[in-house]
């Protein structure tokens, strides 16, 4: 099964729009994360992550219930997941 997992993003890099990247926080853990499809996405948001890209933006409810969705499926095992709503601003 593939899983689109929810983040917050920390820190945004670079200006085009093809090639904007930013550090997304998954309950703490920080991946480098393009924005290629998501032009929309800003410094706070909380984005839906495929395979490194962010596919879509959601509502930081949207992701606080995505978590605890993954987390009741044992999808997080492994990563100390808390709320989406406690990743570091």
């Amino acid at each position: 099964m593939c899983l689109a997992v929810p983040g917050k993003i920390v820190e945004i890099l670079g200006t085009d729009p093809f090639l904007r990247s930013a550090k997304v926080s998954f309950a703490g853990v920080v991946k480098l994360i393009s924005l290629t499809c998501t032009p929309e996405a800003k410094l706070g948001d909380f984005v839906l992550v495929h395979v490194g890209v962010a596919i879509s933006t959601i509502d930081p409810q949207e992701a606080e219930e995505t978590y605890r969705y993954l987390k009741a499926m044992g999808e997080l095992d492994g990563l100390d997941a808390a709320p989406a709503s406690a990743a570091p601003p």
